[in-house]
């Protein structure tokens, strides 16, 4: 067995099944030339009960082909992505309990130029939004889920919707923001000068009702994939009102600077 630093292990099988230990919370991986198979196997670095609750969201490269895969749970297959629907480069998500990735390498004469490449991230369970893909239909978040994902979540932030643009399975939005709470990474970007402005896209479901001119909302969400996807949206003035009664009452989770 060979440990690499990146925190991925692996192991020669029989039958010309590689088993692969991805150790890492987030990463990518690339198979050159793909033949016969592989096994992906993801174990986070932690021991927490936590860890089961944990799902695993992938993106294939637009790129990638010469493979076919699979979730194999106890030697059971069930397919994930054939070679030809991972050029559109959706998200699919599985729970970690769900099994591991089978990929198989398709018979080619000519293997020199295929190369089988998706990113992978492990998410909280309760952050999923749904069983195949980063988009899912809009839910309105209770007040204790509002309080939460003010929190808790990936990005923070106050501000209104410049425009929207509209794709086959989800809705680009481009939003200004007045403050900015927390961001995970760099999804938004200050625009500079004396007034301390970002701006920035964040992705949703088509069906979400948000819509552009409507006022100022409290965008919070997830960033996978180097992407923003809206969770909790309310207006800033609904957020505000729930905020200001739970520290009334003393059951604020955290503090938020409302001035």
């Amino acid at each position: 067995m060979e440990t690499i630093e990146s925190g991925l292990m692996h192991e020669t099988h029989m039958q010309d099944v590689e088993q692969v230990y991805l150790r890492c919370s987030q990463g990518a991986l690339e198979w050159l030339y793909p033949t016969g198979a592989i096994i992906i196997n993801l174990r986070p670095n932690t021991a927490s009960p936590a860890a089961r609750r944990l799902s695993v969201c992938i993106k294939p490269s637009r790129d990638s082909q010469g493979a076919n895969i699979y979730l194999d749970r106890a030697g059971e297959l069930r397919l994930l992505l054939r070679e030809q629907d991972q050029a559109l480069g959706r998200v699919h998500c599985f729970g970690i309990q769900e099994g591991a990735l089978f990929i198989e390498a398709i018979p080619h004469r000519d293997i020199s130029r295929r190369i089988t490449a998706f990113q992978y991230e492990l998410v909280n369970e309760r952050l999923r939004p749904d069983q195949d893909s980063l988009s899912a239909p809009c839910q309105p978040c209770s007040d204790q889920e509002l309080l939460l994902a003010a929190c808790a979540s990936d990005f923070v932030a106050r501000g209104s919707i410049l425009g929207m643009e509209e794709e086959v399975e989800q809705t680009s939005l481009t939003v200004t923001l007045s403050r900015l709470y927390r961001q995970k990474s760099q999804v938004f970007v200050s625009g500079g000068g004396r007034a301390r402005r970002w701006t920035g896209r964040v992705r949703m479901p088509p069906q979400c009702g948000v819509r552009p001119g409507e006022g100022e909302y409290l965008f919070t969400g997830t960033v996978r994939f180097g992407e923003a996807w809206l969770g909790c949206a309310p207006h800033y003035k609904d957020f505000l009102k729930v905020y200001t009664d739970a520290v009334e009452q003393g059951s604020n989770p955290c503090h938020i600077e409302t001035n």
